[in-house]
């Protein structure tokens, strides 16, 4: 997309992402399920470097504890920088520094975010030129969330949540993330929820095969009106999340029970996002949140997905 060959560093942002809306399918004779989802890109970012090496490296910083994130060929943002290589043709290698601000394992997608960020900064650095669409189907090998940063704004995913399509948004909405001491595994709350749904069978309709986004939502991101939009967020994978961390729904009740319109886990958790009115509201609740020790920040979405920053 760039030439940007004789530079010494390439810098690249893309942001995490909340899913206002998650329908998940049934599970399929290969333990995966299909999915629909409303995803919108928030104002917390992962910032990529990526500078000229013979080999491939990752070091981290930011305002998380990094310290338990792998820093070999299993992270995602070598295996993106590895993918580009394959794709192009290319020989060298690159170092890349991560500053991250999304919480690990949190349901924001930030190894997603890392990993779009870094197709962009190589291929900026290395000016192997690839057109964004290469990009993107690079990008949908490596995760199902990995489009959508690289993509950014209000969208509608299916399959496995990387098939995309745009959805509009009017204005912007404010958000109040509580973020968690604790990670969780994806793979363990969606074997939750199949556990969920056979012990509850009797109870609740079928999954469906191929699950839809709710109309209701896509007319509240249409309209940029916040209270309808409380009244549609909805994530299937919520109820089994709560039931592996208890402790968050006493999260949730406090966010309610202090001004927000709405709170629902964002992805397979455990991070919290409470929808509120507006800025004066998402201070306040970060405010009375915070007089409860829990680690809060704000943030607006919808915005940009993966871009060059010019530093």
């Amino acid at each position: 997309m760039t030439n940007a060959a004789a530079s010494t560093v390439v810098h690249a942002r893309a942001p995490g992402k909340i899913n206002v809306f998650l329908k998940v399918g049934a599970v399929l004779e290969d333990g995966y399920h299909e999915v629909a989802t409303a995803y919108q890109a928030v104002s917390l970012y992962e910032d990529v470097r990526a500078y000229p090496a013979d080999d491939f490296s990752v070091e981290f910083s930011g305002s998380i504890d990094t310290s338990g994130l792998a820093v070999d060929g299993s992270n995602l943002a070598i295996k993106a920088a590895r993918a580009l290589a394959r794709k192009t043709g290319f020989r060298g290698g690159v170092r890349l520094t991560v500053e991250k601000n999304v919480p690990i394992a949190g349901g924001m997608g930030g190894g997603s975010a890392d990993a779009a960020a870094t197709l962009l900064a190589c291929d900026a650095l290395w000016g192997t030129e690839a057109s964004r669409d290469d990009l993107l189907s690079i990008a949908a090998t490596l995760g199902a969330d990995v489009p959508f940063a690289f993509t950014g704004g209000t969208a509608i995913g299916t399959g496995r949540g990387d098939r995309l399509s745009p959805a509009l948004a009017k204005g912007q909405f404010h958000w109040v993330l509580a973020l968690a001491e604790f990670g969780m595994s994806t793979p363990a709350v969606y074997d939750e929820l199949d556990r969920h749904r056979e012990r509850h069978a009797q109870d609740i309709f079928p999954a469906q095969l191929q699950p839809t986004v709710d109309a209701n939502v896509l007319q509240a991101l249409r309209a940029g009106d916040p209270a309808m939009l409380a009244e549609s967020l909805h994530n299937d994978l919520q109820a089994p999340a709560l039931h592996l961390a208890p402790g968050l729904a006493k999260v949730l009740e406090l966010g309610e029970a202090n001004g927000a319109l709405a709170g629902i886990l964002s992805g397979s958790g455990p991070t919290v996002a409470f929808l509120v009115r507006d800025s004066d509201s998402a201070l306040e609740l970060q405010v009375a949140l915070s007089a409860s020790r829990l680690h809060v920040v704000r943030a607006t979405g919808p915005v940009h997905g993966a871009r060059i920053i010019h530093d």
